[in-house]
């Protein structure tokens, strides 16, 4: 068998022994197969298109709604926040963003309404890599903060 033929073989032999050793190395070191990268799908706990969801922030109820629906990317979106267990030093906002992926800043300035309830507009950009799943951050300063975590409509 001529020298060629050899090391056509040699490496097609090693090339396909080793590609489960490659993947593996190649899930370590760009992080692809570790959680909290952005290739890890994460733990929807917001059914934002059927109706508002709730959490708690240090003892106070925090309920997120986002209209109209279905909620799309790139329409601008009108976001509400009531907060009830107690008055806020200052009006909450909201980060909006993908989960493990950054992002530029995107934050809708909330405005305060009656009874514990604020609103502000937004857009929830799409991103280029197809995912649909958002993360919309309420932060109560001095309090705390929620995290929503959602599938919007392209």
């Amino acid at each position: 068998m001529p020298l060629r033929s050899r090391l056509q073989s040699f490496q097609t032999t090693d090339a396909r022994a080793l590609l489960p050793r490659r993947l593996l190395l190649g899930c370590l070191l760009f992080g692809l197969c570790l959680p909290g990268t952005a290739w890890a799908e994460a733990a929807i706990n917001c059914q934002i298109q059927e109706h508002s969801c709730t959490q708690m922030i240090a003892g106070r109820t925090v309920e997120l709604d986002i209209t109209p629906k279905p909620v799309k990317a790139m329409k601008e979106l009108t976001f509400r926040v009531q907060v009830s267990g107690g008055a806020t030093p200052a009006p909450p906002y909201i980060d909006l963003g993908m989960p493990a992926m950054e992002m530029g800043p995107n934050t809708v300035k909330m405005e305060k309404g009656n009874n514990g309830v604020y609103e502000g507009k937004g857009v929830i950009v799409k991103c280029p890599s197809g995912k649909t799943i958002w993360e919309a951050t309420v932060t109560l300063p001095e309090t705390g903060q929620a995290s929503f975590i959602f599938d919007v409509v392209y």
